[in-house]
């Protein structure tokens, strides 16, 4: 959850929808909701014999049941330990509750705490009912190979389980996510992560980093990571521009365009000059303070983004080029 609240906080989903790297496969793999590795299962005889996907305890025997059905659970607090809820849920409802009140749906690894939290039912006035426990399986895996367990599905997704469906988070969803054919209709802009906690929002080639650096600090940046920052030539570059720009979190965006004071002109960082231009009313004028202030271009994120000119020092996420 907490990649979730920052990734919500870094991505302005304007769309209908964002992609994230979750893919649908046809192999089906058990997980622990807490993300802890599978290293033991205790399965009743026979079991799992069914293409149910959710895991309940009973009589320390382990069963795999229909997701949807309703039973009591169990969640870990890191404080208390093993928490009863003396509620029933199906098992979706069951997660959530954990996560918001405790840390998350039980998991067991190994024989001494299958025993400890068969001795723990016991006590609880449960033995021999069905208890739901944090183990699944789905066929959904993650692009960078990752074993992270954790989905964020809103309700009612996924709608289903193959190698033809990617997931999405959807804005409609509050962040939540749905899945859509991979290669079919949807044109979403997506998110890739460059380290903990950096998220990138790309479209096409062009990529806004939603880091808030100076304008020389974004250029170095472009150029250690990916080719420069963006020169805007043409109407279509403008138009590619106003496509990924509304992603941006600061109200304008760095673009590769400074001032040559000496000159009295405006150039890219390519070299080029300036031709093609879409400056905001009182911007792209040469101030008389521009050796003082260093001034370059950006573009706002709202409005109609156009181009505004700004002191290098302000602060703001700014647009990679891949080309």
């Amino acid at each position: 959850m907490n990649d979730v609240i920052q990734l919500n906080k870094s991505v302005k989903v304007n769309n209908d929808g964002v992609w994230i790297g979750l893919q649908g496969t046809i192999d089906y793999k058990w997980h622990w909701s807490s993300g802890d590795p599978v290293l033991f299962v205790n399965w009743a005889s026979g079991q799992p014999y069914s293409g149910d996907n959710c895991t309940v305890i009973k009589n320390g025997q382990w069963l795999v049941g229909a997701c949807t059905a309703i039973w009591t659970f169990i969640c870990y607090n890191m404080s208390r330990g093993l928490v009863f809820v003396n509620q029933t849920m199906n098992w979706r409802d069951a997660q959530s509750y954990c996560r918001q009140n405790h840390i998350d749906l039980v998991s067991v690894r190994n024989q001494n705490e299958n025993q400890q939290l068969e001795k723990f039912i016991n006590d609880s006035q449960t033995f021999g009912h069905e208890v739901w426990i944090g183990l699944f399986r789905d066929t959904w895996q993650w692009s960078d190979q990752s074993n992270s367990s954790f989905r964020y599905w809103k309700p009612g997704a996924p709608r289903a389980s193959d190698d033809k469906r990617c997931a999405a988070v959807e804005k409609s969803a509050q962040g939540q996510w749905d899945d859509y054919l991979c290669n079919g209709r949807w044109q979403f802009p997506f998110v890739c992560h460059e380290g903990d906690f950096c998220f990138v929002l790309c479209s096409d080639k062009l990529i806004v980093i939603q880091q808030n650096l100076s304008w020389s600090e974004a250029l170095r940046y472009c150029r250690q990571n990916h080719v420069d920052l963006v020169s805007v030539q043409s109407v279509e570059m403008q138009r590619r521009v106003m496509n990924v720009v509304k992603l941006a979190s600061t109200e304008a965006v760095w673009l590769g365009l400074h001032n040559y004071c000496s000159m009295n002109m405006w150039l890219w960082v390519n070299g080029d000059m300036v031709c093609y231009q879409n400056w905001a009313p009182g911007n792209g004028s040469t101030p008389e303070n521009c050796k003082l202030e260093n001034i370059k271009g950006a573009v706002q994120s709202g409005k109609n983004q156009t181009w505004i000119s700004l002191p290098e020092s302000h602060r703001l996420n700014f647009i990679c080029t891949n080309y």
